[in-house]
Parts: C-alpha cells; sequence; structure tokens
C-alpha cells in the first residue's frame, strides 16, 4: 500500500492523522510535489484527477479523496471506530466532519489559494487550466472560517468532541481546519473558549504531533 502525499496538505495530514488513530504504521509515503507547490508531471500522468492524498492498494487499485481513502481504511481496519460505531454515531460523525470540511477547511483554501503568491493560476484545485486567483473570496473565506469557528463553539460547549463523547474523525478534519486557519493566520478567536479546550487537548494527541 502507498500514499501519495503531500506532507503540508491538510488532506493528506487528515488521512495520516486517521492511519495513526488506527495504530497503523503509516505506509511508503510518496512525495508528490516538486518546486513552486507544483505535482510532479509523473504524478499528474498516473492520476490526471491531479489532486492529493491518493492511495494505491496492493492490488494496484487507486482511490482518491481523503474521506474515500478513511472510509477504505474503516473497513479494513474497523478498531477502534473512527467513523461512528452505531447507526447514530455514524450519522453525527459524518454530518459534523462534512461541516467541517464544507464550511472551514474550504474557508481556509478560498483564503489561500487566492492569497498565496505560487497559488497565482490556480485559483482551483485539479484543474490543469490556468484559473486566476479572486481577491474577493479572501473576504468570503475568512467569513466562512469565522462562522465555521461559531458553530463549533456552540457544539463543543456541550460536547467533549465534535461529534459526541467518542473521539472520530470529525475531530481529526476539524484540527486539520485548525492548524490550516493559523497558517493563515486565522487564530481561534478569543469568544471561543470550548473550541479553545477542545483544541488544546486534541492537538497534543500522538496522532496530532505525528502527523504534522
Amino acid at each position: 500500500m502507498k500514499i501519495y502525499n503531500w506532507q503540508f496538505a491538510p488532506n493528506c495530514r487528515r488521512v495520516r492523522m486517521f492511519m495513526l488513530e488506527k495504530q497503523l504504521d503509516l505506509p511508503a509515503l510518496e512525495e508528490v510535489i516538486g518546486d513552486g507547490f507544483r505535482l510532479r508531471p509523473a504524478y499528474v500522468d498516473k492520476w490526471p484527477h491531479a489532486m492529493v492524498p491518493m492511495l494505491e492498494t496492493d492490488e494496484g487499485v487507486r482511490i482518491g479523496e481523503a474521506m474515500a481513502i478513511c472510509r477504505y481504511l474503516e473497513d479494513v481496519y474497523p478498531e477502534p471506530p473512527l467513523m461512528g460505531a452505531t447507526a447514530v454515531e455514524k450519522g453525527l460523525v459524518e454530518m459534523w466532519e462534512r461541516r467541517a470540511y464544507d464550511e472551514g477547511l474550504i474557508g481556509c483554501a478560498e483564503v489561500f489559494r487566492n492569497t498565496h503568491p505560487a497559488f497565482v493560476d490556480r485559483g482551483l484545485p485539479g484543474s490543469l487550466e490556468p484559473v486566476p486567483q479572486i481577491p474577493d473570496l479572501v473576504a468570503r473565506g475568512h467569513g466562512r472560517v469565522r462562522r465555521f469557528f461559531q458553530k463549533f463553539e456552540q457544539q463543543l460547549a456541550h460536547s467533549h468532541f465534535v461529534a459526541g463523547d467518542r473521539f472520530s474523525v470529525a475531530d481529526i478534519t476539524t484540527l486539520c481546519v485548525s492548524d490550516f486557519a493559523k497558517f493563515n493566520q486565522i487564530d481561534i478567536p478569543t469568544d471561543c473558549p470550548a473550541f479553545a479546550r477542545w483544541y488544546a487537548e486534541v492537538t497534543i494527541r500522538p496522532s496530532a504531533q505525528a502527523s504534522r
């Protein structure tokens, strides 16, 4: 098994942290980013979708998208369950993980892709055609991230972890969003004490440290 990886990318970290929480040895990690934060041509030839991460099984099956990879790993290695153990847990975990991704990670990505000089013609991931940066999307991205923190503050005010009492992949995505936000100089708001409590606890987990 091999994971095609970009060490910086939050989506790749989500998969690495998931595997570490499963107490699995990380498989071979092939770094596919070359100069200028650009995918190496050999990887794009192999995977025209032109995004990371991508998992290649021992049988040669290729699976892209972080949550699709995590779903595969959850089914092959069910313990400990990180995507819910009951029907209710599974629904809540998927709901909160998706909210973290849609409202937090995509918001951070709007800020990053529309401000970073290396992405001046790469406004959308996976596109081999030039996509210009749109400055107006930076403000929108900041707004999305602000609302993400507020929504998750309300949840974490009465929930130990993001989706309930058990650590899950929803926490993994939320942590990766939080650290991506920090990279974009967006800190946890001072009026989000429950979020700050959760972050302080989760960020010292061995999987969080080892997946950096």
